[in-house]
């Protein structure tokens, strides 16, 4: 059987945001639990819906997660994650909020909600990729992570973190 017989997995695609809130020299994070995926702190985010737009998917998302309406987002930059074996895609749009309104869930879904100052960041359990992409929030410009994953391995191929404009 020659490479040309060989079929490719069908891609598929997922579509994400995550959407940083900043007051002043403090975050807003979800301590989420193991239950949930992921745990500790993360930044409010999930899934575009159809046929949403990736901001309306953000400000969506931030308002379920925490009860703020964010306003005036600034485009931050692209987390993507690929698996060839399997032919999928994650792909996270990040997003920068400094305003909103509104009062703070009481019983938020996703995990207890804390402001966080930026100097205490490095006390905060995190996932090891959300702590590699939690300072590029706040350079200037955009950023691009992009992380090949063996599946069966279980570890990244190739990791490229760029720093655009």
């Amino acid at each position: 059987m020659g490479t040309s017989d060989v079929q490719a997995p069908a891609l598929t695609y997922q579509l994400m945001t995550m959407c940083m809130i900043r007051d002043g020299d403090r975050v807003l994070l979800l301590n989420r639990p193991s239950s949930k995926g992921f745990p500790g702190y993360i930044a409010p985010g999930g899934k575009v819906d159809f046929p949403e737009s990736l901001t309306e998917a953000a400000i969506r998302e931030v308002y379920e997660e925490t009860g703020l309406r964010v306003t005036d987002l600034a485009f931050k930059g692209v987390d993507e994650y690929v698996v060839p074996a399997t032919g999928f895609r994650y792909i996270v749009f990040n997003y920068l909020a400094t305003r909103f309104e509104g009062e703070l869930l009481t019983h938020p879904p996703e995990g207890e909600l804390h402001w966080v100052s930026l100097d205490e960041i490095d006390q905060v359990p995190m996932q090891p990729w959300f702590r590699r992409r939690f300072p590029l929030f706040f350079e200037p410009g955009t950023f691009e992570i992009s992380i090949v994953w063996d599946e069966e391995k279980q570890e990244p191929i190739a990791e490229k973190i760029k720093q655009l404009g």
